[in-house]
């Protein structure tokens, strides 16, 4: 459900705080959060009430190691409503490029994230302010994701702050087969204000934590010892940062100068998706999602918008208890009716053993699955163990359900990438066989260069790569073209 509310809502986002807080158990860190985004909702419920325009709202001076107060200069002439943030931002030529994209080309996108900013963006915003850090990073969340709890990158990062599983479980992030905190909006958030601590102990200024967020430590670490210099801008100046992370600090600061301005840039009419709100109740391992909802008399679809993290129908079956997130008034019920059913997850599919000189792991690789414990946990038994004729054994599937749904996609062993290579390559040399004709009786010959590619040998001699392909295929037809191979192009 979506509800518009004024500008004013991300007043929110730029209260601030000093507190430089201590290493925590990381159980104790969420549950706290989870308070922090609890009062964050109240918070956003007032400042919605008293509809103040962002212009109106009051920065203090943070007194801490990482937040200060910083002035937008050279920017008066735009008679912005609010010149403060609590992050470093500059008016220059790479941010006036982000500025214009998403005042015009990008406004949709803006609108997009800033819509989906509503749900999020105060909870995230405030345990940012808990953990001792600037709200304003919040803004580095929505260059990550656009606030998307469900975001995937080509690379595997995921999630709000688009963590890689490795830098994940670095910062106490649960990643396995039944969960992936790196989904969780709060628990995402305690993760990423450990790494950006980190950065900026390390890198001491906010512009080069946010470009190794992007880049990596070890990138940003060889790049201010190639440029000798710790200062972002210049060491942009070189070739050694991909765009991608040269672009990517200019755009924080767009984002944060027009998220702090919205009137300014004609963005005060902006759907903001409803705050997320929630009650939470302790349920066991392994029980069933659709039970649940059942009983709650809510839907699925809502329980699991809840809960990002957990990647099944089920509740993890490697955990006495778990903490599940339900809509808001439904804990009552839960308490009233529910709290001492068993909702096991016994709605597995089944498959009977054929041979008695099979075990777990046979059947692993029949149905392609990865994950061999996945099979020990939902049956129980050890995978060396010998299966009988006619034993059945469950399956991760839920009855009913087609294997190809999404929720199993990451069950199955992915091919190689030099696999899906060679199958892309080898179906179009077929197609480019039906298309192309060949040369009969070739006359002239191209003999193949370090870093050529048939698409460039084509370009280079003017000749349809089609014809190139059909000409000379029985040299490609079992692999692509090395350095010295000679293709008949004439």
């Amino acid at each position: 459900m979506i509800s518009k509310i004024s500008t004013a809502f991300f007043t929110i986002l730029f209260l601030v705080s000093c507190a430089h807080q201590p290493t925590q158990d990381p159980a104790v860190e969420i549950v706290k959060a989870t308070e922090v985004a609890k009062k964050a909702q109240r918070a956003n419920e007032i400042h919605a009430k008293e509809s103040r325009l962002i212009g109106s709202s009051k920065i203090d001076d943070p007194n801490g190691h990482y937040r200060k107060t910083y002035y937008l200069y050279g920017a008066e002439h735009l008679n912005l409503e609010n010149y403060y943030f609590d992050i470093p931002v500059v008016y220059n030529e790479p941010v006036k490029k982000w500025i214009n994209y998403f005042v015009s080309r990008g406004r949709d996108w803006f609108e997009r994230y800033s819509a989906r900013a509503g749900r999020y963006a105060p909870v995230m915003g405030a345990i940012l302010e808990d953990q001792g850090l600037p709200r304003d990073l919040i803004f580095l969340a929505m260059a990550e994701s656009g606030f998307n709890s469900k975001a995937k990158s080509w690379a595997r990062a995921v999630g709000p702050w688009q963590f890689m599983p490795f830098t994940g479980k670095r910062y106490d992030l649960h990643i396995d087969w039944y969960v992936d905190e790196r989904y969780d909006p709060i628990k995402a958030t305690v993760g990423a204000s450990k790494y950006l601590k980190k950065l900026y102990d390390q890198f001491g200024s906010w512009e080069l934590a946010a470009a190794s967020y992007n880049a990596g430590e070890g990138k940003m670490s060889r790049a201010i010892r190639m440029y000798k210099t710790e200062n972002f801008w210049e060491i942009t100046k070189g070739r050694y940062l991909k765009p991608e992370t040269k672009n990517y600090v200019p755009k924080i600061m767009a984002l944060a100068i027009i998220g702090k301005n919205l009137k300014s840039f004609g963005f005060q009419d902006i759907d903001f998706h409803e705050e997320l709100d929630f009650d939470e109740i302790d349920v066991k391992g392994g029980q069933d999602l659709f039970a649940i909802s059942e009983a709650l008399g809510v839907e699925l679809e809502e329980i699991q918008r809840l809960n990002p993290e957990v990647m099944r129908w089920f509740t993890p079956p490697t955990v006495e208890t778990y903490k599940l997130r339900i809509p808001t008034g439904t804990a009552a019920t839960w308490n009233n009716c529910c709290k001492d059913q068993d909702y096991k997850a016994v709605a597995f599919m089944e498959y009977k053993v054929r041979s008695g000189r099979s075990d777990l792991g046979d059947v692993a690789r029949k149905f392609k699955i990865k994950d061999l414990t996945v099979l020990e946990t939902i049956n129980g038994f050890s995978s060396k163990k010998r299966l009988e004729s006619g034993q059945i054994v469950y399956l991760p599937f839920k009855q009913g359900q087609n294997l190809k749904d999404n929720m199993y996609a990451d069950l199955y062993e992915r091919p190689r990438k030099s696999v899906v290579r060679r199958r892309k390559y080898n179906s179009h040399i077929k197609t480019a066989l039906r298309r192309g004709k060949a040369i009969k009786n070739p006359s002239r010959f191209y003999t193949v260069q370090k870093g050529d590619s048939l698409w460039s040998v084509s370009k280079r001699v003017g000749v349809p790569m089609d014809t190139i392909i059909a000409t000379n295929y029985d040299l490609l037809r079992g692999r692509m073209i090395r350095a010295g191979d000679k293709l008949a192009i004439e």
